[in-house]
C-alpha cells in the first residue's frame, strides 16, 4: 500500500518567518509500519552514516551537519550507461553496504521495486544518504528510459550537483542529450564520468569528443585512462600527477594505490599527463578571472609549480558557474575509479549555501533516507534533503508554506527587494519555486477492475499513482463511461498495470493500447447556436455567434479572442463560462474525438436572455464550437517520434528496410566505434512493438531510444485508412 511520504529538500536561506520549499515525490511506498529501520533479506548493510558499531558518533553531526559538507547529487544518464552499478559502488565504497550488488542479480540498494528487479532498469528515482571522507551525501538515482523522464525533472529540482554518466563506448546517446537540456534548464553543475572503460570499444578520446560536439559543453579532462577496453586498469590524476592503479587481485576494488608519475618509470605518461595538465591550466585561466590572474603572476613561467589546491578551488568556481563540465573516467562494474568520483564529488561540486535558493520549509515529522529504509529524525537543517510524513493533499511539484499572510508578506518584501536590484530578478516569482513540467501523453488504453463493486479500489489506486507520477493522466470516455489511462510509452503503462496488481492487489484488465491522435482545422468556418430552455418557471435563452480558424503556430490549447462588438461588462460577468465551453468543445474533435489543438475561436456575438445561468452559457458556446469544428475541413495530427537506433554494421541494411516499411524518415547514419547509429523520425503509431521485432532482425544486439518530436499532419491516404478503421469499414 503506498504511505503518505514526500521527499522534501530544505533550502538554506530563511526569509523572516516563510518556510518554503518544493515536495518531490519518490520512490518511497513502504506502509507506515515498514517505516522502522529494516534490513531486506539477502544484503549486508553496514552502520548508517554517523554511526560506528551501536554508538551514536554524534547526534547532531546525523542529523545537522555543517552545510558546507552537505553535497545534494543525482546520478543521471542514457539507459544501461551504469548509474546503478555507480550507484551501488559508492555505496559500498562509503560503507553504507557491505557487499556489492548486481542489476542483473536484481539486488541492488536503489532498484528495489519487484518491476525494477525483474527488468534490469530503474524505474522510480530513489534517495540514500551517506558520508564521505568527513561530507554528507545525498544521493538520488535516476531512470535512464525515456517514459520515466519525469523522473529525472523532479529530482533536478531539489538537487544542486549531477553525475552525468556516459558509455565510453557510445559516448552521448538520445536520452543523455534529453537529460542534459533538463539540467541546463535547472541550472544544475554537472561532473561527466565515463563509465564502461574496460568494456570492447570504449574509446576515452570519442566519448570526450561527443560531449564537446552533440552536448555543446566544455570538458575539462581531469582523469587519463591508463589503457582502454581489456587493457583498463587504473587511471591518471592531471591535477595531481598521480596514477591510480587497482589491485587486479581485489575482488571489490577497495585496493588500489595513488603513486606520483616520475620521469625515470613512467616517461610517456607523464609527458602526456604533463600536457594535459598544462592545457587544463589554459583552459580553467580562459574561464575564471580570478585563477588568470594568479597564474599570471606567479606561474607563467612554470605550470608545474602551481599547487594541485589552488587548480582544484579554480575548477570548483568554473564548474559552479557552468561554463565547462569536469570529465573523469573508470569502470564501475570492475570497481575502478568510484573513489576518485566520489572524491570530485565533495572538491568540484557545489554545497547548498552556494545553490541560489530563496526559502526554507518546516515539517512536523522527518525521515532519513536510505533507499526503502528510513529513520526517523527530530529536526532537520538547511541544505538537506529528507522524507515527510502525511501531507495527504499536496502532489509533485507543490510549494508548502507556513500560512498564506506569510507566503503575501514574503511576496511583497521580495517585490521590494526586486525594485531595490532595478528588477534585474523576479523576486516575487521565486517565492513559488517552478513547478515540473508534465510532458503530455502519447499512448492510453482503457482500464477495467474484475468487478463493478471493484471499481472504488481501482479508482483510489489510481489517485495515489497519479499523485506519485503526474504523467500518468486518467480520464473517464464519455461514451462509454470507461475508465482510460493516458500514459508516456507502452512501458510505462505496463508498469502502472503490473503496480496495482502487486501494491493494490487488483486483477485488473487493460484494452489494446492506442496512440494519442490529436485534431486540427483547415479553414476559418463561422456558425451560429441557440439554446433556448425552460426549467420549471426560468426561461435560458443563449445565441452564440464564433469563429473557428487554424493558428499560425502550434497551441495545444485554443486561442481565445473576443471582437469588439462584446461588451466588457457583458463579459465580465460570463467571461468564465464562455472560455469553460470553448476550452470543453475542444477536447473532443469531430473525427476522431481526439483534443483539437491549433485552432484560434473568436467569440462575434452573444446574446444571453435575463436570468439564464452560466451553465446554459458554457453548454451553447461548446455546442456552437463544436458545430463550427465539424464544418470546417478536418486534418488528424499523430505523433512523431525521435528514433535513434544503434546497430552493427552487418545488420543495418535489414533495419533500414523495415524503417522504411514503418515510414521512418532517415535523417542521419552515424559511425560509432564499430556500430551504425540511424537517426530519423517515425510515427509513433508505425513503431508499436519496434522492440520485438528488432530483436529479431539483429539477433539481439541492437538498441534504440524514443521520444516525443512533434505532431504532424497525416497525409490524406493515411487519415482515411485509419477513420476507416475506427469507423469498422476496415
Amino acid at each position: 500500500m503506498l504511505s503518505n511520504l514526500r521527499i522534501c529538500a530544505v533550502s538554506h536561506q530563511t526569509i523572516s518567518s516563510v518556510h518554503i520549499n518544493n515536495i518531490c515525490c519518490y520512490k518511497v511506498r513502504a506502509s507506515l509500519k515498514r517505516l522502522k529501520p529494516h534490513v531486506p533479506l539477502g544484503r549486508n548493510y553496514s552502520s548508517l552514516p554517523g554511526l560506528i558499531g551501536n554508538d551514536i558518533k554524534s547526534l547532531h553531526s546525523i542529523i545537522n551537519p555543517p552545510i558546507a559538507k552537505i553535497r545534494n547529487i543525482g546520478i543521471m544518464a542514457h539507459i544501461d550507461a551504469g548509474k546503478t552499478t555507480t550507484t551501488e559502488r559508492i555505496l559500498y565504497y562509503s560503507g553504507y553496504t557491505r557487499s556489492l550488488g548486481d542489476v542483473d542479480d536484481g539486488d541492488t540498494v536503489t532498484d528495489f521495486m519487484a518491476q525494477e528487479r525483474e527488468r534490469g532498469i530503474t524505474i522510480q528515482s530513489a534517495a540514500v544518504t551517506f558520508d564521505w571522507k568527513g561530507y554528507r551525501v545525498n544521493l538520488i538515482d535516476t531512470p535512464g528510459h525515456v517514459d520515466f523522464t519525469l523522473e529525472v525533472e523532479r529530482c533536478l529540482r531539489v538537487l544542486d550537483g549531477a553525475v552525468a554518466i556516459f558509455d565510453a563506448s557510445a559516448g552521448v546517446e538520445a536520452q543523455t542529450l534529453t537529460v542534459w537540456r533538463q539540467a541546463d534548464k535547472h541550472n544544475i553543475p554537472r561532473i561527466c564520468f565515463l563509465n564502461k572503460m574496460d568494456k570492447t570499444g570504449a574509446s576515452f578520446k570519442y566519448a570526450v569528443e561527443s560531449i564537446r560536439e552533440k552536448l555543446k559543453a566544455k570538458p575539462l579532462l581531469l582523469q587519463l585512462p591508463i589503457g582502454e577496453a581489456k587493457t583498463f586498469k587504473g587511471v591518471v590524476d592531471v591535477v595531481t600527477k598521480e596514477k591510480l592503479l587497482w589491485n587486479s587481485n581485489s575482488n571489490d576494488g577497495k585496493d588500489f594505490e595513488r603513486k606520483p608519475l616520475l620521469e625515470m618509470s613512467d616517461p610517456e605518461l607523464l609527458k602526456e599527463t604533463t600536457e594535459a595538465r598544462n592545457a587544463l591550466i589554459e583552459q580553467v585561466a580562459d574561464l575564471d578571472d580570478e585563477f588568470a590572474d594568479l597564474v599570471i603572476e606567479e606561474f607563467s613561467e612554470n605550470f608545474d609549480l602551481l599547487p594541485a589546491e589552488k587548480l582544484q578551488t579554480a575548477i570548483h568556481r568554473v564548474t559552479l558557474a557552468q561554463t565547462a563540465v569536469p570529465v573523469l573516467c573508470g569502470s564501475a562494474l570492475k570497481n575502478k575509479g568510484i573513489q576518485p568520483l566520489l572524491d570530485a564529488v565533495t572538491v568540484y561540486l557545489p554545497s547548498p549555501e552556494e545553490r541560489n535558493y530563496e526559502f526554507l520549509e518546516r515539517i512536523s515529522r522527518l525521515l532519513l533516507p536510505f533507499a526503502d529504509q528510513h529513520v526517523e529524525i527530530p529536526s532537520l537543517t538547511a541544505g538537506n534533503i529528507a522524507l515527510t510524513v502525511g501531507l495527504k493533499h499536496t502532489a509533485t511539484g507543490d510549494t508548502i508554506v507556513s500560512s498564506k499572510s506569510s507566503a503575501l508578506a514574503a511576496a511583497r518584501r521580495a517585490e521590494r527587494e526586486g525594485e531595490k536590484k532595478h528588477r534585474q530578478n523576479n523576486e516575487a516569482e521565486r517565492v513559488l519555486l517552478a513547478g515540473v513540467e508534465i510532458p503530455e501523453p502519447v499512448f492510453f488504453c482503457t482500464i477495467e477492475p474484475p468487478s463493478v463493486s471493484k471499481q472504488p479500489d481501482l479508482e483510489h489506486a489510481l489517485k495515489c499513482l497519479q499523485r506519485e507520477d503526474p504523467s500518468l493522466k486518467v480520464r473517464l470516455d464519455p461514451d462509454s463511461g470507461q475508465t482510460v489511462l493516458c500514459g508516456m510509452g507502452e512501458l510505462h503503462i505496463e508498469i502502472i498495470h503490473d503496480r496495482i496488481k502487486r501494491e493494490y492487489g487488483l486483477e485488473t484488465y487493460l484494452g489494446p493500447l492506442q496512440v494519442a491522435y490529436r485534431e486540427t482545422i483547415l479553414n476559418s468556418v463561422r456558425a451560429t447556436d441557440t439554446l433556448d430552455r425552460t426549467l420549471g418557471d426560468k426561461r435560458h435563452l443563449v445565441t452564440v455567434e464564433v469563429e473557428a480558424r487554424p493558428t499560425e503556430t502550434s497551441s495545444v490549447t485554443p486561442v481565445i479572442e473576443y471582437a469588439e462588438s462584446i461588451s466588457e461588462g457583458l463579459l465580465k460577468v460570463s467571461k468564465e463560462a464562455i472560455e469553460s465551453g470553448i476550452h470543453s468543445a475542444c477536447l473532443q474533435g469531430p473525427l476522431l474525438g481526439s483534443p483539437v489543438q491549433d485552432v484560434a475561436i473568436t467569440l462575434y456575438s452573444l446574446t444571453i436572455h435575463p436570468g439564464t445561468s452560466t451553465t446554459m452559457i458554457s453548454a451553447c458556446v461548446s455546442r456552437c464550437v463544436q458545430k463550427a469544428l465539424k464544418k470546417a475541413d478536418k486534418q488528424v495530427l499523430e505523433p512523431l517520434m525521435n528514433l535513434e537506433v544503434t546497430v552493427a554494421r552487418d545488420y543495418l541494411s535489414p533495419v533500414l528496410a523495415d524503417l522504411a516499411q514503418r515510414r521512418g524518415n532517415i535523417q542521419e547514419i552515424q559511425t560509432r566505434q564499430d556500430n551504425k547509429v540511424v537517426i530519423g523520425f517515425v510515427p509513433l503509431a508505425d513503431i508499436m512493438g519496434y522492440s520485438t521485432v528488432l530483436r529479431t532482425l539483429t539477433s539481439g544486439s541492437a538498441t534504440f531510444a524514443l521520444e516525443l518530436s512533434t505532431y504532424q499532419a497525416m497525409n490524406s491516404q493515411d487519415q482515411n485508412t485509419l477513420l476507416n478503421r475506427r469507423s469498422g469499414l476496415t
